[in-house]
């Protein structure tokens, strides 16, 4: 039987970044052009799932839920996923949050609080742009938490995740998988257009220096974090096509899995249909 796109993508064991091509078209027989027809299909594909999804929790006769997380590098594509890929789904049935630096209320709850807290309901496909996962890479990077507390983070967010999934959540990690040398060239088109300005932050360059720690650090939390329930999957990231469509394929093919039927009337169709000819 032919493996499955998230076989194919999902992150199994010791990994090395550097050994995997970022401009790879895994599990894709075509070029751009080839992509741009297949996302047609597949936006007809999601919005039938999707709606599928959102109506079995409108009508409370299921539990399952959606979550994408996306990870990776500065311009690695985290808003390019939400406008081309996310973006092919009904915006009623999304829920998109962006994490940032904590605020003081939230440094003063565990680091999976924050979280909790915008976890999509029954129905929805929740998006997260970064995660729980910053707590393990920046933290690292930056050494802003001690050895033994990262040990217990790895842990928490296991079990975190097996929670999630076990509720009837389905969760779906994708590391945007990038090389310094396509971020350079992504920076440098940033500065040299300027509507493209805003996108572009000075520390991005501060983080860019630690390039190297933060591969290792995401190699870790590939490694640890990889689980059967909630499997990791490394998304060649250097060509955007190819990126977009392939986050779209997952989110479809995770859909298609849940065999969602259309909810049954909870009223008698032959009645109702009287009722209304009569008016």
């Amino acid at each position: 039987m032919a493996k499955s796109l998230s076989e194919h993508l999902t992150v199994s064991g010791p990994i090395k970044l550097a050994d995997h091509d970022s401009r790879a078209t895994t599990g894709f027989d075509g070029d751009k052009d080839d992509s741009a027809k297949s996302m047609t299909l597949l936006a007809e594909d999601l919005s039938e799932q999707q709606e599928r999804l959102f109506a079995n929790g409108q009508a409370e006769t299921g539990s399952s839920r959606v979550l994408l997380l996306l990870q990776g590098m500065d311009t690695s594509g985290k808003g390019g996923i939400i406008r081309h890929a996310a973006g092919l789904v009904d915006p009623q049935g999304l829920s998109i949050y962006s994490f940032k630096k904590p605020t003081p209320e939230e440094l003063e709850q565990d680091f999976l609080w924050r979280i909790e807290q915008r976890l999509p309901a029954p129905g929805k496909i929740g998006v997260f742009d970064r995660s729980q996962y910053e707590d393990v890479l920046i933290a690292r990077v930056r050494q802003l938490a001690e050895p033994a507390e990262l040990e217990r983070r790895y842990d928490a967010i296991n079990a975190f995740e097996k929670r999630f999934t076990d509720s009837g959540g389905v969760l779906i990690k994708c590391f945007l998988h990038i090389t310094s040398d396509d971020q350079k060239e992504r920076l440098a088109a940033r500065l040299d257009d300027p509507t493209k300005h805003w996108k572009y932050n000075p520390g991005d360059i501060d983080e860019r220096m630690l390039w190297d720690d933060y591969q290792r650090a995401y190699e870790i939390a590939l490694e640890r974090c990889s689980t059967e329930w909630a499997p990791w999957h490394l998304i060649p990231s250097g060509r955007k096509w190819y990126r977009n469509w392939a986050v779209a394929a997952l989110l479809a093919e995770k859909l298609r899995g849940l065999n969602l039927e259309w909810p049954a009337a909870d009223f008698d169709v032959a009645t109702e249909k009287a009722r209304l000819a009569g008016t």
